[in-house]
């Protein structure tokens, strides 16, 4: 007997497995680069975007600091003032060792309140968009009421009779 050789469609699938692959990682190869591009595009056009809510306190402790540390106060007077831009300077450095280990710690707690204050912010919108809305439409109502009431055309219980 003959010796038989092993179906050739055995090599196909495997050549078709590794090009669906290759396929596969193109398009995640170019999806990424899609997604750079236009990232590259809106920060070129908005500006860099906004860092993490723990970052963004950062930013804001540390420039208050410095205000508050340049501040120098007429007040105080010039014998007083060195003294008390030391104790400014005291005071700024204490709150930024307070604030520190708070945000490493808690990153994500301040993400969470930001989102938060956000959702706030809406509720609130949403509410005041309604309110005025009720007070637009009376107002109109109230208007289309008066102008009835001047031409005579109030629907009341009497009747208008015409004296002429």
């Amino acid at each position: 007997m003959s010796e038989e050789l092993p179906p050739s469609d055995a090599g196909k699938d495997e050549a078709l497995d590794e090009v669906r692959a290759t396929d596969a990682d193109a398009w995640a190869t170019a999806a990424a680069e899609d997604l750079a591009a236009e990232k590259a595009r809106r920060r070129t056009q908005y500006g860099p975007p906004p860092g993490s809510a723990a970052e963004e306190l950062r930013k804001l402790v540390d420039t208050v600091a410095d205000k508050l540390s340049g501040l120098q106060s007429p007040l105080l007077g010039q014998v007083a003032g060195p003294a008390a831009q030391q104790v400014v300077k005291q005071v700024v450095q204490q709150a930024k060792a307070a604030v520190e280990p708070v945000i490493e710690r808690n990153p994500d707690v301040f993400d969470h309140l930001a989102a938060a204050g956000n959702e706030l912010l809406a509720a609130y919108r949403s509410a005041v968009q309604a309110q005025e809305q009720r007070w637009t439409a009376r107002d109109s109502e109230l208007k289309d009421l008066r102008d009835r009431r001047d031409r005579g055309e109030d629907p009341g219980p009497g009747e208008r009779i015409d004296l002429d």
